[in-house]
């Protein structure tokens, strides 16, 4: 008895062990969690800055792809990136999130705001937007057609993005 009670432990270590490693999904090792949503995105069409120095918006639309509501707060986690390259784009300066809840198909919005650079060194050659959704996750790469991005400093792009707001607000 003793020998098949011990063989039982070892198998539910066993499984135990296997279950743990599973779950990531290959997203990084990030973990939805339960408040995770599931979110359609849409980034533009921009008003887009066509010189160097000008400014330019990107909206970019959020629908609820779940069946269950979902509640987004904060700002959106944005990387503008060039191959190995990555700027972080930090949220807006006196912005004060609000809580969005969204039903099915609803839709909520924000916007990356940026100053066109001049292509030299003091600008971010970015070629896709990273977008990781406050109470959804990792929204994925985007295209970013919008050229190339002033810096304030080395890794600091001359952008903010706004807090996530119910669309039409």
């Amino acid at each position: 008895m003793r020998t098949l009670h011990v063989r039982l432990s070892a198998a539910a270590f066993t499984t135990a062990l296997a279950l743990t490693a599973c779950g990531s999904g290959g997203d990084g090792g990030k973990e939805a969690g339960p408040a995770a949503c599931r979110i359609g995105v849409e980034v533009g069409p921009g008003n887009a800055a066509t010189s160097p120095g000008d400014t330019g918006n990107v909206p970019v639309t959020l629908t609820n792809r779940d069946s269950k509501q979902c509640t987004l707060k904060g700002f959106p986690a944005i990387e503008l990136r060039d191959g190995d390259s990555a700027w972080t784009v930090p949220g807006e300066e006196g912005a004060k999130p609000a809580g969005v809840t969204l039903q099915k198909d609803e839709t909520a919005t924000f916007t990356i705001t940026y100053v066109r650079g001049d292509a030299g060194s003091g600008s971010a050659p970015a070629k896709t937007v990273r977008i990781d959704v406050p109470g959804a996750g990792d929204a994925g790469s985007h295209p970013w057609s919008y050229g190339d991005v002033a810096l304030k400093g080395a890794k600091t792009p001359d952008a903010s993005v706004s807090a996530v707001q119910v669309a039409g607000d």
